[in-house]
């Protein structure tokens, strides 16, 4: 059964894990009311896309309100 002869160093060990860092999720502004969304999505707060109203769900939601 293979055991390390010998431990591993901490620079050694941080070297391994650099390319397991999160990443950020990319973030535009919506070009209706400013919030921000991820970029070729409908928004969730006003419904539109590319300047041209495509999600209902949101009228719904603020009748239920």
């Amino acid at each position: 059964m293979a055991v390390p002869k010998r431990r591993t160093s901490k620079s050694r060990r941080n070297k391994r894990r650099t390319h397991q860092g999160l990443s950020v999720p990319a973030l535009v502004e919506c070009s209706n009311c400013g919030a921000m969304i991820r970029p070729h999505n409908a928004c969730h707060k006003c419904g539109y896309y590319q300047g041209e109203k495509v999600d209902h769900t949101v009228e719904l939601e603020k009748e239920r309100h």
